[in-house]
């Protein structure tokens, strides 16, 4: 039971943070976006590489969740197709590159032994993997029109997203205590981090 707590707690605060994410891009980017659905800065691509690298498969459940309430909800309520391949697609993305990651660095709970060179590396292929899945899709379905363009205004806007965001909360990570205190503060971030940590253990791999 526990396991199976730990593992909704996951998913649930994934799909929270995705949602936020959105909204607050939405508030303060929305005058950057090219189409409907791809901006030139994109936070929530930081909120998808971060949760599938912090928790592994339940990320990527998470962000289907988030992506289909997104989609259908709010970007393509009229059209269900789109929706679910833009929901499929922008979660299948960042789990690669997490599994890419697991295979190269061999990667630790709450990113301990990701420098900023492979969180750059890992940026790029998100932002790359991204762009080139949903393309691929759109060209698939006869949707070729400024394709090019479209292609790097979505790498640009995942790539700007992601790096804000993995910098802010990887430099968070590092500040987070890894041994209890006296200061009842301290020992409440350090909570924050072996909850990261029993997550990532605890992942369905």
């Amino acid at each position: 039971m526990g396991n199976l707590r730990l593992h909704i707690w996951s998913i649930t605060g994934t799909v929270v943070a995705f949602i936020a994410s959105l909204w607050l891009n939405q508030a303060i980017f929305a005058s950057t976006s090219f189409v409907q659905g791809i901006n030139w800065i994109y936070l929530p691509s930081g909120v998808r590489l971060l949760s599938t690298l912090l928790v592994g498969f339940d990320g990527f459940v998470g962000l289907l969740v988030a992506g289909l309430l997104a989609d259908f909800v709010y970007w393509f309520p009229h059209d269900p197709v789109r929706a679910t391949a833009g929901a499929v697609l922008g979660s299948l993305a960042p789990y690669l590159v997490y599994r890419l990651a697991l295979e190269r660095y061999r990667l630790r709970a709450s990113l301990a032994n990701l420098t900023p060179k492979r969180l750059l590396v890992l940026a790029v292929a998100y932002s790359l993997a991204n762009p080139l899945l949903h393309h691929i899709w759109f060209a698939l379905q006869g949707n070729t029109q400024n394709i090019g363009e479209s292609f790097l205004s979505m790498f640009v806007g995942d790539l700007t997203g992601a790096l804000i965001m993995l910098y802010i909360i990887k430099g968070i990570l590092a500040l987070l205590p890894t041994q209890p205190t006296r200061s009842r503060m301290k020992d409440g971030l350090l909570k924050v981090r072996g909850a990261l940590d029993s997550a990532y253990n605890n992942q369905w791999r």
